[in-house]
């Protein structure tokens, strides 16, 4: 082989090996890009969970009577909230 040949078949070898490993990081950027949108769905599903919970939390502490005056100023914030979230909707059905 001539050393123009040899030269060639290394650089061959070498794009081969560059290929390789570029196929080799696109299958590990998806498989990480995966594991990305499972921990954001988990994430997503968790905080939803310590929500409901928080809330479960209030209705319990209001209906033992156990509220303190920041927490009786949050039950009031969410109820006028409701309220007029109520008022809303009905304005919308009677349109």
């Amino acid at each position: 082989m001539s050393p123009i040949e040899e030269q060639m078949k290394r650089i061959q070898d070498k794009v081969q090996q560059l290929v390789k490993k570029c196929q080799q990081l696109q299958q590990e950027n998806e498989h990480l890009k995966k594991e990305g949108r499972l921990a954001k769905e988990k994430q997503d599903l968790y905080k939803s969970r310590m929500e409901m919970l928080e809330e479960k939390v209030a209705l319990l502490k209001t209906a033992t009577g156990q509220l303190n005056e920041t927490d009786k100023k949050d039950v009031d914030k969410r109820l006028n909230h409701y309220l007029k979230e109520i008022d809303r909707c009905i304005g919308m059905l009677s349109e």
